[in-house]
């Protein structure tokens, strides 16, 4: 009982976390797979990437059937994204948990903050107005920097997507938030199948519990997020991870 109570919490911090930034599941669910349940830290991200794969994919359709998913874009940057990540889940396995832990819990909490003190308000006819090939040349050369730190330290990951789409690329939130979780499904399943051929497969019934609750809440945040103003959608995300990034930070001070 302790056990599903656990990924069950963990699954709705890193599926509100998901379908409302695009945030990765690792940035919850690993510290709490290691404090509580003392999974070992490599295998806590492997599974958290794993919850990534169907939490971000059903996310992803529900941003993508309200037109808030940028598809061609998305695909270039992935391409990019998808490659680095196998370097980046690599050279991850080289270091201790508290080097992938520190750097996506600063991420989380500076762009929780940035979207309450200055929210995106970017429109799609901003976004529209940009140059098509200035933009896919950004999105490879971003892919590459996106695509190391979503392998290095997952959760991360996620948050360099959303602040790279939002202030490098010119997306507004909604658009931002679909193409990151559109393309965090296909590094997550990259990342978690490198991270299990490297060190082996996860306990199955922490990484089914933890898979199916993340799943649920982010389709729950996915769909609110769809129909919120952009800036109740800014203030929701940026409250959501600060607390969700406070959470990581205390969990951190007492282990």
């Amino acid at each position: 009982m302790f056990i599903f109570i656990i990924c069950f919490l963990a699954g709705i911090g890193a599926g509100l976390g998901t379908g409302f930034a695009g945030m990765s599941a690792a940035a919850v669910i690993s510290p709490m797979l290691i404090t509580f349940l003392h999974v070992e830290p490599y295998e806590a991200v492997g599974i958290a990437l794993a919850s990534d794969v169907l939490a971000s994919a059903v996310s992803a359709y529900t941003y993508h059937k309200n037109k808030n998913l940028d598809v061609k874009n998305g695909l270039v940057m992935m391409v990019t994204v998808l490659a680095f990540t196998l370097v980046g889940s690599w050279v991850s396995s080289l270091l201790p948990a508290a080097t992938m832990g520190g750097f996506s819990t600063f991420m989380t909490l500076m762009l929780g903050i940035k979207f309450i003190v200055k929210p995106v308000m970017t429109t799609k006819e901003s976004m529209a107005a940009a140059e098509p090939g200035r933009r896919a040349v950004q999105s490879v050369a971003c892919g590459a920097v996106i695509g190391f730190i979503c392998g290095f330290v997952g959760a991360g990951g996620g948050m360099m997507m959303l602040l790279i789409l939002t202030s490098v690329l010119g997306y507004e939130l909604k658009t931002a938030v679909g193409t990151s979780v559109f393309i965090m499904a296909f590094t997550a399943f990259t990342g978690a199948a490198s991270h299990f051929v490297i060190d082996g497969m996860p306990n199955l019934w922490i990484l089914a519990l933890c898979v199916l609750s993340t799943l649920l809440w982010a389709r729950i945040a996915a769909r609110f997020a769809n129909k919120a103003s952009p800036i109740v959608l800014n203030r929701a995300t940026g409250a959501v991870l600060v607390i969700l990034g406070a959470a990581i930070l205390i969990f951190n001070f007492f282990t």
